[in-house]
């Protein structure tokens, strides 16, 4: 598999899966624009794809702020050296874990559906017409198990992931016509910081070390989870669609 001339937008490049994505996705051959908020992490990742003789740069950027998104899309673009073929969208956050609904905060409810659900809709936003007018791109959201085949330690999580599968479902309805991929990855249980820091909060609070051994057992990484991410960029996914599903 290559993605060797693939220009490539990946968002939440610093950590986790998207962190994974990227060293991927570059080892593979690909131009990468790397999004993110955490400049010291998002910076050290891209170091290390260039001293490996990968391509890649890095732009600060807030998804839930259309001005911001709007602006980096285009310089990253002219950096690319045309439109970017490839978004892969990992960009995310998981507060409000176990928090029982009758005190579960506003402001964390907003929070969580700003990055994760309204960040989803303005990258595609502003990323998707010149895949349109291209003929041809591929989209890749990040959905979750939680709120599409099952529930979630967090209200607003769990509904925000739901709502990126929706957004991924009509997304996919609307530029199908223009040659447009658009898939949504539903990953199961990852070793990313977000994850381990909420079953680290459990056995605080429950103080059940055996729950948390076994939970921590089950977690699988975020490499794997980035083979497919990859697979999904290239053409030999070409005859692929919908939801993707992993462990």
């Amino acid at each position: 598999m290559s993605l060797k001339g693939k220009r490539v937008i990946v968002t939440g490049a610093a950590s986790g899966i998207g962190r994974a994505t990227l060293l991927k996705v570059a080892a593979l051959g690909a131009r990468v624009a790397a999004f993110d908020v955490n400049d010291a992490e998002a910076r050290r990742v891209v170091d290390e794809v260039t001293g490996a003789g990968g391509d890649c740069r890095y732009w600060h950027v807030d998804v839930v702020n259309e001005d911001e998104v709007r602006t980096t899309v285009d310089e990253a673009s002219a950096w690319l050296g045309g439109a970017a073929d490839v978004l892969l969208h990992l960009a995310g956050i998981l507060k409000g874990a176990r928090v029982d609904l009758a005190t579960f905060p506003e402001a964390t409810w907003d929070d969580v559906i700003d990055v994760n659900l309204k960040g989803s809709f303005l990258v595609s936003k502003h990323v998707a017409p010149a895949m349109q007018q291209a003929g041809a791109g591929v989209i890749v959201l990040t959905a979750s198990g939680a709120g599409v085949t099952g529930g979630s330690s967090s209200y607003a999580y769990g509904s925000s992931k739901g709502g990126v599968h929706g957004l991924a479902m009509v997304l996919r309805a609307n530029l199908a016509p223009y040659g447009v991929r658009v898939h949504d990855i539903c990953p199961g249980n990852v070793v990313t910081p977000m994850k381990v820091s909420v079953i680290e909060k459990t056995l605080i609070d429950t103080g059940d070390q055996a729950a948390y051994e076994a939970e921590m057992a089950g977690l699988v990484r975020p490499e794997g989870i980035a083979n497919v991410m990859a697979w999904l960029a290239s053409d030999e996914a070409a005859d692929v669609t919908g939801t993707i599903f992993t462990r």
